[in-house]
């Protein structure tokens, strides 16, 4: 029972955790040792019973997609604003659909390349499979978009057992950023060499972190990163300092701050992208609201790649956009080393474009399950494949939501402002990495009733979420080939998933407990689901990565250093697919780092 008036409080201790509750189990090694296609070698072409199709995304419309160039108006396609007359009057089609780049999806990583690329005067195809996420009073209702995921994908997935769940993911212009919680670090200088965890090795990179810092600091003034140098004990080095000031504390985590600095521990502002203004409110786009992590924003205010890229990059005239547009295969020359037709669906009908250079972009999991599905008689095992490796060591972190059901209340309204990386390497207690400690967006009734976690004695949902410190952990899950993404015999996506390296990240949840209980914090700590919702921890896919993995050999790697294809050409490749490693913090800001540095390589070989 609890007491409001004293704030007496019986433990309470609910474990479920992203890292390892519900993931498939050995049954994954059960599966072929290649990426064999599937047996049915028709299912990719239109009209087909048997085809996976496309999901319907958020707010596309009855006609099946749009032609944009910025939201609202209608934008040229390829045919309309490409298309030319020969000496006899006819149209060369040919010229039409041909592009000087195609770039496939437009996050994090595609939208930032189109951004770099536009002001070349190159000719630029982006491909989104979803629509503009519709700006609607449902993008800050928690109920429409936590509890019954509104803009979540319809599509089916399967785990590696063949049962079908529902993953955490988006497809919109924009990708997955349109909905994250804007965190946006930089991996630790030692993340980009080899190093050691209780569960196994997490190996090196093939370049330094020197080579990814311009582009670190390109991003991070780009997306707009309020924070401050020099508060993060296990930060890199940087060139230059953040543009913007932190985002201050509210005063519930201020207290908490100053609790844990005199345990002698060293939390620091937390890097995020958003559009706030403090000094001057009245003109801030930002309005400080509380529906930010994991929510679109209505008033475009958080740095996502819809924001600060792609519309941006289709103020010029030379950058063209279609939504609604899955592709479904890459097709190759007959030598197999260059990408010859971008096969698209599009308003129930097949259209083909074709491009000097062909940009893969479409996430981690979406790009693979793409190279697979292009297999052709060069490449019988899917694009690019030659090394095996498609598909495989797909990481997602360890991440837990951890909510501490704290004496006081926590009138917090944006509460993603304070980081701890104490735990984040090897410490005095431990000789391994723990991982990272942050916050997620403030929590109410509707998402508490997602994550349904058992209710604390005495409190209703709406009461744990008033006096609730929600946070979130990440730990580095490490690269193991029986961690794949692969298709069934109908080309749908299966995702087989074992956790491990468990034991840091199990450490980092009885540290954080056993913190808030030395300040006096908190009686209950209730770790709830990770990607609330939808009960399945595979179905987390926000962080995914590792899937192309790069390196300097063709064999042990599907990309060069300048992420580009072994195997290929004219095939690029720019999501989170490319990392060797997953790290602890979030995937995004490494991402565009890489987009930026991919973009000035492609810049040089287009001329």
């Amino acid at each position: 029972m609890i007491d409001i008036g004293t704030g007496a409080v019986s433990d309470a201790v609910l474990d479920a955790s992203g890292g390892d509750g519900g993931a498939p189990g050995n049954g994954s090694r059960a599966l072929a040792t290649r990426n064999e296609p599937p047996r049915r070698r028709d299912w990719h072409r239109r009209g087909r019973a048997d085809r996976s199709t496309p999901a319907k995304p958020a707010g596309k419309t009855a006609g099946g997609g749009t032609e944009g160039r910025r939201p609202g108006s209608v934008g040229r396609s390829g045919s309309e604003h490409d298309a030319r007359v020969d000496d006899v009057g006819r149209l060369t089609m040919a010229t039409a659909t041909h592009y000087d780049v195609i770039i496939i999806g437009t996050g994090a990583g595609g939208g930032t390349l189109a951004y770099t690329l536009a002001p070349s005067g190159k000719r630029i195809l982006l491909l989104e499979r979803g629509a503009y996420v519709p700006r609607e009073r449902d993008n800050w209702d928690s109920r429409a978009v936590v509890r019954e995921g509104k803009y979540h994908i319809a599509e089916a997935w399967h785990d590696a057992t063949g049962e079908e769940f529902h993953a955490g993911t988006h497809y919109c212009v924009g990708g997955n950023t349109k909905f994250y919680g804007a965190a946006l670090l930089r991996m630790r200088r030692e993340d980009f060499g080899e190093l050691r965890h209780r569960g196994g090795v997490s190996p090196a990179w093939p370049i330094a972190y020197e080579e990814l810092e311009p582009y670190y600091t390109r991003a991070e003034h780009l997306y707009q990163v309020h924070g401050a140098r020099g508060t993060d004990p296990t930060e890199p080095p940087a060139s230059a300092p953040y543009l913007h000031p932190p985002v201050s504390h509210e005063p519930r985590i201020q207290d908490l701050v100053g609790d844990l600095e005199r345990l002698g521990l060293r939390p620091f502002p937390l890097p995020v992208g958003i559009m706030l203004d403090e000094r001057n409110p009245r003109r801030s786009r930002c309005i400080r609201c509380s529906t930010c992590d994991g929510y679109p924003c209505l008033v475009n205010a958080k740095a996502d790649a819809q924001v600060i890229c792609v519309d941006p990059a289709l103020e010029h005239p030379n950058v063209s956009l279609l939504t609604g547009a899955y592709v479904s295969r890459l097709e190759t020359s007959p030598s197999g080393r260059e990408v010859t037709k971008v096969h698209v669906e599009r308003q129930g009908a097949e259209e083909i474009y074709s491009a000097d250079l062909v940009v893969v972009a479409c996430g981690a999991i979406n790009s693979a399950a793409l190279l697979l599905r292009s297999f052709n008689g060069r490449h019988p095992h899917g694009l690019a494949n030659g090394s095996d490796l498609v598909g495989r060591n797909y990481m997602c972190h360890l991440n837990s939501m951890m909510l501490a059901i704290s004496r006081c209340p926590n009138p917090t309204i944006f509460q993603k402002t304070m980081g701890l990386n104490d735990f984040y390497f090897a410490c005095a207690e431990w000789d391994y990495p723990m991982g990272h400690v942050s916050f997620v967006g403030k929590t109410d009734r509707n998402v508490l009733a997602a994550g349904a976690p058992r209710l604390v004695p005495g409190f209703t949902l709406e009461l744990m979420a008033e006096h609730s410190l929600d946070f979130w952990l990440t730990s580095e899950d490490l690269l193991d080939p029986q961690n794949r993404v692969t298709l069934t015999r109908q080309g749908s996506i299966q995702l087989s998933y074992t956790a491990n390296n468990l034991e840091g990240h199990t450490r980092l949840q009885r540290k954080l407990k056993s913190m808030l209980t030395e300040i006096d914090c908190t009686e209950h700590l209730l770790p709830m689901q990770a990607y609330i919702g939808k009960r399945i921890p595979l179905a987390g896919v926000a962080h995914q990565n590792g899937t192309l993995r790069f390196g300097r050999d063709p064999k042990t790697s599907v990309l060069d250093v300048d992420c580009r294809a072994h195997d290929l050409d004219n095939l690029y490749v720019v999501d989170a697919s490319f990392f060797p490693s997953s790290s602890a913090v979030n995937p995004a800001l490494t991402i565009m780092a890489n987009a930026l540095r991919v973009g000035d390589h492609l810049r040089q070989r287009l001329g």
